[in-house]
């Protein structure tokens, strides 16, 4: 199956579901995930009409922009680059200068590194990720504490508070996951009612992601095909 054979059945997919919602697809936003493809897989997205990517790695993503920024090609411009991957303090500057919206803001430590890297008047999206298991050595904060973390980016005039992401657990329904989530949402909501983003859902459990009311979906190999060997 081609690229662009592969993308038409996911946004297939997508929309199917969300009528079995009863939602709008026009309501949610489809990310499709390069993590170790090539720059010109971008490139070939980008001419299917792919506008919104994500990356997990701050490396790969400084790589790929690089990359295609010496292309030249202003239509380029108008993809919209989503970091979704753990992220170190020390990369916050990086990350910052390189991606357009950070979904995977788990602490204060994290927000604070991100404001501090602004060196222009742009305002940085990002969102609070929730780790939705038990295990504390899994990126995000904990449901309990979502709502401090969300109090504390808005304080910083440099981030904009966009919502709420997460992955859901390998050992659970990711319906109910997701549910636990969009309590999570709810909550943020009333303290910032613009952060409407939920980011949740990857290839395996994007339907469900959906029905609990996903609006930012990361797509990755259903998409793109088989991962590049790194060996």
């Amino acid at each position: 199956m081609t690229l662009g054979a592969r993308l038409s059945a996911i946004d297939e997919q997508i929309a199917d579901a969300a009528r079995a919602a009863g939602r709008d697809p026009g309501e949610i936003t489809r990310i499709v995930v390069t993590k170790f493809h090539p720059a010109s897989l971008v490139r070939e997205l980008h001419a299917l009409g792919v506008r919104e990517v994500g990356e997990n790695r701050q490396q790969e993503l400084t790589a790929k922009r690089a990359l295609l920024r010496e292309g030249r090609e202003p239509a380029l411009d108008e993809l919209r680059w989503h970091f979704i991957g753990q992220a170190q303090t020390n990369k916050a500057a990086a990350i910052r200068r390189d991606a357009d919206v950070v979904h995977s803001v788990d602490r204060e430590r994290l927000a604070d590194a991100l404001h501090r890297a602004a060196d222009d008047p742009d305002v940085l999206d990002v969102l609070v990720q929730v780790n939705l298991t038990e295990d504390q050595g899994r990126g995000g904060t904990s449901a309990a504490d979502a709502e401090r973390l969300a109090e504390h980016v808005l304080g910083l005039d440099t981030l904009r508070l966009r919502g709420v992401m997460a992955v859901a657990p390998l050992d659970e329904e990711p319906a109910a996951a997701f549910a636990r989530l969009r309590a999570v949402s709810d909550g943020v909501l009333r303290l910032a009612p613009d952060a409407t983003w939920i980011s949740a859902g990857m290839t395996g459990d994007f339907v469900e992601a959906i029905d609990a009311g996903a609006t930012h979906l990361r797509i990755g190999s259903a998409i793109t095909g088989p991962r590049p060997d790194r060996g």
